[in-house]
């Protein structure tokens, strides 16, 4: 079968790989779309760093791997002990993986598993292949009414519902939210879901900024030649936002998130960094700030955004900017992402093509 593996920097390939045969507890999905993810491009550009180079502790594979873990698809076999799916169901993939037995599993918190693994990252199971087989447990249900183009959303979004999660979000707060990249834009669109009708969202590209504008921010500011904190505090009667979400990954990005806060806010950091960031602590000290982080997402979220879709509370569509096929990943996926940024948000892999 065909499969996009993931072999070195800049180095992806369309490989032919044995299919994977369906054991016990197990399904296997034929994969519809396949989304192209940031961390995805960053091991493209910088080489494999959570790219497993030696044998991952959890499935025993290294390089290559195989990509593709924003992915849904439909059931096309079930494994013995398997009950609750049938054939033919529509899924949508919770790609993390743990150990279940390290002191951090051990309270519940499998989202920060000492040994966390993914589907797509971290073996030779991934969305970007004609067939994927997974333990049932990682196979979330999709209803009939979500197309399955909108179901490889489901991800991402639940990153999204995770971090407003994390945070102490109250109805009538003001929200800011600095970088509306995928990440981003899907924060605005759970906050928006939650009932929160003052939204900020800071941004470098002016057609992101048309995006959080409408997929439900009230404000869009250009981080480029204005002092951000500046507006925001303008914004807020000089009191600061209630809540920041800090998606850009960059110094200057935390530096607004930061400084946009009132006295006792809070900041949920959602991007990876790729160098360590400094932060004011006399700042937090003396207005007595408070910085959250937010990592993948907990049981019950891809449940809780498949809902939310369903409902129309959560309405995805136009984050999606381009569907290419599986051989055209290199050049209309990664090097569009990289190299057409502001054109694009979401571009999708459709594996039938």
């Amino acid at each position: 079968m065909r499969a996009v593996r993931f072999h070195g920097r800049e180095d992806i390939r369309v490989d032919e790989i044995e299919e994977p045969l369906c054991g016990d507890g197990q399904i296997k999905i034929r994969p519809a779309f396949v989304g192209i993810c940031g961390t995805d491009l960053h091991e493209y550009l910088t080489g494999p760093s959570t790219v497993p180079t030696v044998p991952h502790p959890l499935t025993g594979d290294k390089l290559p791997t195989t990509l593709g873990h924003e992915f849904c698809g439909t059931v096309e076999e079930i494994g013995a002990g398997v009950t609750g799916l049938q054939v033919g169901d529509r899924v949508a993939v919770k790609p993390n993986l743990f150990d279940g037995t390290c002191s951090t599993c051990i309270r519940g918190r499998f989202n920060s598993c000492e040994n966390l693994g993914f589907i797509g990252y971290s073996s030779q199971v991934g969305g970007l292949s004609d067939h994927v087989v997974v333990d049932k447990k990682n196979a979330i249900p999709l209803p009939d009414s979500i197309p399955l183009d909108i179901g490889a959303l489901v991800e991402p979004l639940a990153v999204a519902w995770h971090a407003v999660s994390r945070s102490p979000l109250q109805a009538n707060d003001t929200v800011l939210v600095v970088g509306t990249g995928p990440i981003g834009l899907a924060i605005i669109q759970v906050l928006k879901a939650k009932g929160i009708t003052s939204i900020i969202a800071v941004e470098v590209s002016e057609r992101r900024r048309e995006l959080a504008l409408s997929m439900g921010a009230t404000e869009a500011l250009d981080s480029v030649g204005i002092n951000g904190v500046a507006h925001v505090h303008a914004l807020t009667g000089n009191s600061g936002a209630d809540v920041a979400f800090e998606c850009s990954g960059v110094q200057a990005g935390l530096d607004t998130a930061m400084g946009g806060l009132r006295v006792r806010g809070t900041t949920v950091i959602v991007s990876l960094w790729e160098q360590k960031p400094v932060i004011d602590a006399f700042a937090i000290v003396l207005q007595e700030k408070h910085v959250t982080g937010a990592a993948i997402y907990d049981d019950g979220d891809f449940e809780s955004v498949i809902n939310a879709i369903s409902s129309g509370d959560i309405k995805p569509s136009s984050m999606i900017t381009s569907k290419i096929r599986m051989e055209e990943v290199d050049e209309k996926g990664f090097r569009a992402l990289i190299e057409e940024r502001d054109k694009h948000v979401k571009i999708l892999v459709d594996i039938s093509a």
